[in-house]
């Protein structure tokens, strides 16, 4: 990862197809699964969903839904179904975000929106949400259906609420939280939470899965907001600074527009600003970044959302699946893309 030098941080080796390795099969069944309820007679729906589906993202969301109801000994089978339902859901709201944000590449191709047009696009993601919703009310988990509701409301709040502040450079780290928590960490949690649902975990233990996939979601979402100004492009898939090309703004800039009598403040606005985003323009913010230790900042409190989580794993019995969940918690900390 390009930041590591800034950060004088040593990453891991972390590898996700090892962290995967315990529920290789259970990810498989997910994948086919995922083709059979996104299959269509009618054609073009079937075009786009092969499209969509065929080429596999990370399935972070997925395996946290397996992992979680391994942790809590859950043997029977309806944890395939809701693992492609979170995805199917996920996949949803990345069409939508794509539309809001005019985004052209995703994972190194096309995005929807760019190759079939925003109109069939913005239909596309409504089919998604109702055909896990559809799925999700036949399986018979009430509250399930009652979480994955709430969730996909407050994914969509936290979407409306990021599009709001766009090109607020006031936005304050606190209201940035609430943004990311809603927008990205109610799926992680969502997904956690399904796994203990699945097992009928007790309350408490319920509270702790959840707060771990709350915490892993926020940490993740920093993250992404880093590789944005540092990442490698050929590894990202998209381009650098599509966030602040759209008016995102992110952990990295609001920490330093925040410091109080920042030196930089001015001039960082002056060039976000800036349209198009030149490559000059872009190494003059990424230097006063730097110089103003955003950079690590962010790392810092992706590491400390992290850390919280893995304290609250720690409350269960050691298992292959709690080590797993740990390992990947370190794998959204130190990822490059």
């Amino acid at each position: 990862m390009e930041f590591k030098p800034l950060l004088d941080k040593e990453s891991p080796s972390l590898n996700l197809n090892e962290i995967y390795q315990s529920i290789d099969s259970d990810l498989q069944a997910v994948e086919n699964h995922l083709q059979t309820i996104t299959s269509s007679p009618n054609p073009f729906l079937a075009e786009i969903n092969h499209f969509l589906f065929q080429k596999k993202g990370k399935r972070l969301r997925p395996a946290l839904v397996i992992l979680s109801t391994k942790l809590f000994g859950y043997e029977g089978e309806d944890h395939i179904l809701m693992a492609s339902l979170i995805e199917c859901v996920h996949t949803a709201s990345l069409i939508h975000d794509d539309i809001v944000d005019n985004s052209g590449y995703r994972r190194g191709r096309s995005t929807v929106h760019a190759r079939w047009g925003t109109n069939l696009s913005v239909l596309l993601g409504d089919y998604l949400y109702i055909q896990a919703i559809n799925l999700l009310l036949q399986s018979g988990h009430d509250a399930i259906v009652q979480l994955l509701s709430k969730t996909v409301s407050q994914m969509i709040e936290g979407e409306i609420n990021e599009f709001l502040m766009s090109g607020n450079f006031d936005l304050s780290e606190k209201e940035y939280l609430e943004i990311i928590t809603k927008k990205t960490a109610s799926l992680f949690s969502a997904s956690c939470a399904i796994g203990g649902l699945l097992a009928k975990v007790s309350p408490e233990e319920l509270r702790l899965i959840s707060d771990f996939g709350s915490y892993l979601g926020l940490a993740f979402q920093i993250t992404d907001d880093i590789l944005d100004y540092l990442g490698d492009e050929k590894v990202l898939g998209k381009p650098t600074f599509s966030d602040l090309n759209e008016g995102r703004i992110t952990l990295p800039l609001i920490h330093s527009l925040s410091q109080n009598g920042h030196f930089y403040r001015e001039k960082i606005i002056q060039l976000a600003q800036t349209k198009p985003l030149t490559e000059e323009v872009r190494q003059e913010i990424l230097s006063l970044l730097k110089k103003s230790d955003s950079f690590n900042y962010s790392f810092d409190k992706a590491r400390e959302f992290v850390l919280k989580g893995q304290e609250l794993l720690a409350k269960f019995p050691l298992s292959r699946y709690r080590q797993s969940l740990e390992s990947l918690a370190n794998y959204v900390l130190y990822r490059n893309h």
